[in-house]
């Protein structure tokens, strides 16, 4: 997992150098300036990042660049080869729905930039009482129509849970039953 999540990381950003932060966790150079001046968001992300290492995977943190003309940013790491945009949750289920169409539109448009890249994925920490079903139908609805390729990554903070679910297996769920 470490090559090949280092291969796509330098394949998007070949002028940039990585920096080894803890085990599993590398840093574009040029995103270090975060630590100290956005100290909040970085502390949730890092948190994130950490939380899925813990698991066995390899992350690097991308830089933090615009997409286009847009005041969207590009998606936050490479976690085991798959480009992936990190979110925190607390709230409703539209709230839910809102930040994860944030999540996947940022990866969807470095897959569409970046022929490299075949698929993409969103991480949420969701720190609210929703139920796996809810969350699970919420998410799948707004991939309805949508064809990228890519998982649903998403920790219940209350339950201490980590769940998992391919794009298509989301798709799946809200299809009629034939």
């Amino acid at each position: 997992m470490a090559d090949e999540s280092f291969s796509l990381a330098a394949a998007l950003f070949p002028d940039e150098t990585w920096v080894y932060l803890e085990d599993g966790i590398f840093m574009a150079q040029s995103r270090m300036s975060e630590i100290t001046k956005e100290k909040s968001k970085w502390a949730k992300e890092y948190a994130q990042v950490k939380l899925l290492v813990q698991r066995g995977g390899i992350a690097y943190f991308l830089p933090e660049q615009r997409m286009g003309h847009s005041e969207r940013r590009c998606a936050d790491v490479v976690l085991d080869g798959m480009v992936m945009e990190m979110k925190t949750v607390t709230g409703t289920r539209e709230i839910l729905g809102t930040e994860f169409k944030l999540g996947y539109k940022q990866g969807a448009e470095l897959v569409k930039n970046h022929p490299v890249i075949s698929a993409h994925s969103v991480f949420i920490w969701l720190k609210s009482d929703l139920p796996v079903i809810s969350v699970k139908a919420k998410i799948a609805g707004e991939l309805k129509n949508r064809l990228d390729k890519g998982s649903f990554i998403c920790f219940f903070d209350n339950s201490q849970e980590l769940h998992s679910w391919t794009y298509e297996e989301l798709r799946a769920f809200i299809r009629p039953k034939k």
